[in-house]
């Protein structure tokens, strides 16, 4: 298992302070927008081995570098219909999260824009309320929107919030 990686840039020193830094993804046909701080590679996919019993949102682990990192499928979290082509030719963001290494799986990876933070929207109302349990708010573009995502909410898994069953007495 391999993965041919690509070092995303750690910081810009052409962001100010009242400006960030998103790098953009493809899902489906939606753009997102994850904090350049948050992301730690961006690498083709190569191969994939599946984690028997996982839910459908663990795409499988690969290794990466001699680390072995758990492949979160990003349609899948998103509740989208999955690739015709399955997990070939996808791209994925390194991320971390309490030490772990995790890639989220994306269809694409596209430029990084830096956008004033006046811009920022909380997210619309009519937004899926899925979508809207891990954006941090939209960005109106020429033509598009950009939902950012929060990288702690897409690796939690959508039954986590869900508060545990009461046991039942006999």
């Amino acid at each position: 298992m391999s993965a041919a990686a690509l070092k995303a840039p750690q910081t810009s020193v052409l962001a100010s302070a009242d400006t960030r830094e998103f790098v953009t993804l493809h899902i489906a046909d939606q753009l997102f927008g994850v904090q350049v701080g948050d992301i730690h590679d961006v690498f083709a996919l190569q191969q994939l081995t599946p984690v028997p019993g996982a839910g459908a949102e663990i795409a499988g682990i690969l290794n990466l570098r001699g680390r072995i990192v758990t492949a979160i499928d990003a349609r899948a979290r998103l509740g989208l219909p999955k690739r015709p082509n399955g997990y070939a030719g996808m791209m994925a963001v390194g991320v971390e999260r309490d030490g772990e290494a995790f890639g989220i799986l994306v269809d694409a990876v596209g430029d990084v824009l830096r956008l004033e933070d006046s811009r920022f929207e909380p997210n619309p109302v009519n937004l899926d309320a899925m979508w809207q349990t891990v954006s941090k708010g939209i960005y109106r573009l020429d033509g598009s929107l950009l939902i950012t995502l929060d990288i702690a909410r897409i690796l939690t898994p959508r039954n986590a919030s869900a508060a545990p069953a009461e046991p039942v007495d006999h």
